[in-house]
Formats: C-alpha cells, sequence, structure tokens
C-alpha cells in the first residue's frame, strides 16, 4: 500500500492587534502553490477546446499561454480561500464575521512563497463568575389607589384627542407637526422629512436622530417659526448615514399640538368594553397586579445582570459594537415584547434606546456575550416548542394571533433575536433557581441604592479633597524650600 503523500503546511503567525482582534500572517510555500497551479490545468485541460485540437488533447503551453492569467486568479482565490478556513479551524479561532482580505491587492508570485495577512474579530474570551448562590432581592409590590389613580389617567391620556394648543407655542410633551431638514457635516446632500410628527420630550428624536436640547430649543416657539439645532450622533446610531456624525437639523413648525385626555363618560366606557368607572378601576388593579408580578420577575433578573457585569471582566470588539447596534435593537424591542409592554410604552423606550450612549450599547453587547456563554456552561437550548410556546405568551399579552405574531417578527428580523432571548430567559430561570433570594418591601431596594450613590459620591468628594491638601502642601513645601 502506497504512503498517503505528505501534506504541505503553510506558515502561519497570529498576534493580537487590539481588543478581539487578531491578525493572521499566512505564508503558503512555493511547493504548494505549483501543486495547485497544476491541478488547475490538468482540470482545464479535461474541459477545454482549442482548434485543431480534441477535447482533452491541447498542448499544455498552448494552455499556458491563453488560460495563464484566468488559472493564476483561479489558483489564487482557492489557496487563500484553503489556507484562511484551515487556519481559523486548526486554531480554533471563534470569528464575529468573515475575515476582511483584500484579494486584488494579493498576487500569485511565479516563484517563491506567496504572503498575505489579514485581521479579524474574534469572540471575547469570557471567565464567568461563580453562578451559585448569587444575590438577589425580591421586592414585593403592592397595588394601592394612588397606582390604579395614575393608570386611570393614563388611560385618558391614551384615549385621549391631540387638539390645537390655545396659547400657540410650545411646551413640554406637546406634538409638533413640523417640516424638517436633516444634514450631517460634511455630507453635501440633505434629507427633507415633510409634514412629520415631533414630540417635545427629553429624549426627542427629530425627524431621523436623536436630539437631547431640542425641547429647550422648542420652548415657546410659535406655528411659522423656524429653528435649527445642532446634535452629536452617537457611535453606535442604527442608521449609520449619521452614525457618529455631528448633524445639522432645521426644523419649521407647522402645527402644535396638546393632549386633551378623553372624558369618563358612556363613549369613553364603551370603546374599553365596560360600563363603569368602578368595573374600569377593578380591571385596572388586576392588569396593575400582573404586571407587578412581571416587574418583580424583571428586578431579580436585572439583579443577575447587574452581579455579571460587575464581575466579569474582558475586552469588547470595538468595531462590532457599532455594527451591532441594529441587532442590539431588534433584542430590546424583543425583550419589551417578552415582557408585556404596551405598544406605545414599548416605541417610547426603543426611541430612547435608538438615543443610546455607546456606554449602553456596548453594556447590551456585554450581557449578549456573558449570556452566550453562559447558555454554553449550562447547556442551555430552546426547542421549536418554546419558542412557539413564547410567541404564543406574547400573542396573548398584546391580544395578537399566534401566527400573526410570528409573521410580524419573520417580517422586522426578530425572529432570530426572539429565539436568542429565549434561550437568556431559560438562563436567568436556572441561575434564579440557585441564587440566595432575600424578599424586600417595595422602595427599600430604591433607598438603598441612593443611600449608596451619596456614599459614592462623598467618598470620592473626600478623596479629591485628600487629593487637592496634598497638592497644596506639596507646592507650601517647595515654596519654604
Amino acid at each position: 500500500m502506497a504512503e498517503d503523500k505528505k501534506q504541505i503546511k503553510n506558515i502561519v503567525k497570529i498576534e493580537d492587534s487590539g481588543p478581539c482582534k487578531k491578525k493572521i500572517s499566512i505564508e503558503i510555500p512555493e511547493e504548494k502553490i505549483k501543486e495547485v497551479v497544476v491541478s488547475q490545468y490538468s482540470d482545464l485541460r479535461k474541459e477545454a477546446v482549442l482548434p485543431g485540437f480534441r477535447k482533452g488533447r491541447a498542448p499544455m503551453r498552448l494552455l499556458e499561454k491563453r488560460f495563464s492569467g484566468d488559472v493564476s486568479d483561479q489558483a489564487k482565490l482557492k489557496l487563500l480561500a484553503e489556507a484562511t478556513e484551515e487556519v481559523l479551524q486548526e486554531k480554533g479561532l471563534n470569528t464575529l464575521g468573515d475575515p476582511n482580505i483584500d484579494h486584488e491587492n494579493i498576487e500569485l508570485p511565479e516563484s517563491g512563497a506567496m504572503k498575505f495577512d489579514f485581521e479579524v474579530e474574534v469572540r471575547p474570551e469570557i471567565k464567568l463568575p461563580e453562578l451559585e448562590g448569587i444575590e438577589v432581592e425580591k421586592t414585593a409590590f403592592e397595588v394601592n389607589d394612588e397606582q390604579v389613580d395614575s393608570e386611570v389617567a393614563e388611560m385618558q391620556k391614551r384615549l385621549g384627542i391631540w387638539a390645537p394648543r390655545e396659547d400657540g407655542s410650545v411646551e413640554m410633551d406637546d406634538q409638533l407637526i413640523a417640516d424638517i431638514v436633516v444634514k450631517a457635516e460634511g455630507d453635501e446632500e440633505t434629507e427633507k422629512i415633510d409634514n412629520t410628527e415631533v414630540f417635545v420630550s427629553e429624549k426627542s428624536f427629530v425627524g431621523k436622530v436623536p436630539v437631547d436640547t431640542f425641547a429647550e430649543a422648542v420652548k415657546g416657539k410659535k406655528v411659522g417659526d423656524k429653528l435649527t439645532v445642532e446634535t452629536d450622533v452617537p457611535e453606535t446610531f442604527f442608521n449609520e448615514k449619521y452614525r457618529g456624525k455631528k448633524v445639522s437639523v432645521s426644523v419649521e413648525i407647522k402645527e402644535i399640538k396638546c393632549l386633551q385626555p378623553a372624558e369618563m363618560n358612556e363613549e369613553f366606557f364603551a370603546k374599553l368594553g365596560l360600563t363603569d368607572e368602578a368595573e374600569l378601576r377593578e380591571r385596572i388593579s388586576e392588569m396593575a397586579q400582573q404586571r407587578s408580578e412581571q416587574e418583580t420577575k424583571t428586578a431579580m433578573a436585572d439583579n443577575i445582570y447587574k452581579h455579571l457585569l460587575e464581575n466579569t471582566n474582558f475586552d469588547l470588539p470595538q468595531a462590532v459594537v457599532a455594527d451591532q447596534a441594529t441587532q442590539i435593537l431588534q433584542r430590546q424591542y424583543t425583550r419589551l415584547l417578552m415582557q408585556g409592554g404596551e405598544a406605545e410604552k414599548v416605541e417610547e423606550q426603543m426611541e430612547e434606546l435608538r438615543a443610546s450612549s455607546e456606554t449602553q450599547a456596548a453594556e447590551q453587547l456585554k450581557i449578549f456575550f456573558i449570556m452566550d456563554e453562559i447558555a454554553d456552561k449550562l447547556e442551555i437550548s430552546v426547542s421549536e416548542e418554546e419558542i412557539n410556546g413564547y410567541i404564543a405568551q406574547v400573542a396573548m399579552q398584546r391580544n395578537r394571533r399566534p401566527e400573526k405574531m410570528r409573521e410580524e417578527l419573520l417580517r422586522n428580523g426578530s425572529l432570530a433575536q426572539f429565539s436568542m432571548q429565549a434561550r437568556e430567559q431559560k438562563c436567568i430561570d436556572q441561575l434564579l433557581e440557585k441564587a440566595n433570594i432575600k424578599e424586600v418591601a417595595a422602595g427599600s431596594t430604591a433607598k438603598k441604592a441612593t443611600k449608596k450613590k451619596a456614599t459614592k459620591k462623598a467618598t470620592a468628594k473626600k478623596a479629591t479633597t485628600k487629593k487637592t491638601t496634598k497638592k497644596k502642601t506639596t507646592k507650601k513645601k517647595e515654596s519654604d524650600a
């Protein structure tokens, strides 16, 4: 039996080139290049038809003369692809996205080795903290009359109407109908949006971008007024056109509206399918109780997330923070849906997330990597039946048919994220089963956090004072000297 032909190995060098980034240098020996080129010509000869020669009988010198360029390109691409795949598999590099190789600027040499290098983003290496016995506070929420009153008022707003503001000047929480022109710094083209709605809030989304200073700038303005504001769009903004740029937003106010809450009359109760205020309050109380139970679960999960973030340190791939912004939005949208959020509230929170800072986006990405690592460690997966169960649960909370809900998630690209979120939820459930849960009264957690924040601030102030005193003492000694 003939011995297997000895495999020719490439020379590979791997080095760090940044957070979660590797630079890979590969040298393909001349012998291996010649093997691939000969193989390419051999395959070509079997199929090539040249004038005066039968198929498969053309002389090699004619094939080389006519097809050398094509054969070289094909051999180069084959060698690059095989070498890249081989190094990623053999070295066990868990990459994020495909390697970015500049094929055009790599040449197949007539003699000698072919050398090339490229950079690739890799998943961060994560050392998980202890997952058993995590300290978790379980807050006992209670529904009281004050909460019900607040919910009734919110219901009146929800069924209210937007009417022209009588005094005609803009105030907080108004709705504007405006023509907007958006222009990014360094971009000659502008984007115009006519007759669009803009809500005046602390984090207004104006046209295409978030503008934190908009409420202050527009306050007191009237119909027909024009104003221009500038905003620095976060590096993690979902719209690549404006991501990380200084953007100018020009606004011409067409209408100013304020919300007039609905009156509690027969028409109001009929829209809700109720008979009177007593029935409304009872329904709201039941819904508030369900929501408070969900809030308890969410708060407990937040305890887990906080513990994991504080006790897991690793670098994030910077390029991925921006690239994953859209996926982060989809994940958050899915999470809010799974928590039973109302449509208006979900959209409101999504607007805030769109305007999120790089730190917030990075935190979301960190959680994603941590939970993915935990899922692998605990061997947690999600079946199709479980995904359908989650979808049915969300559909029921939103009075939708499960199949329609699934279609919507598939259409807006959130179904894959929904599956990931379902797996993450199973991770949280398992961690809570092993957690050290302590029941606390409602409000005590907030007080504790405030006290901790104040203590931290006082400590920082004390440290700053100490540092300043030390500087003064040093200066005095220098002066005495």
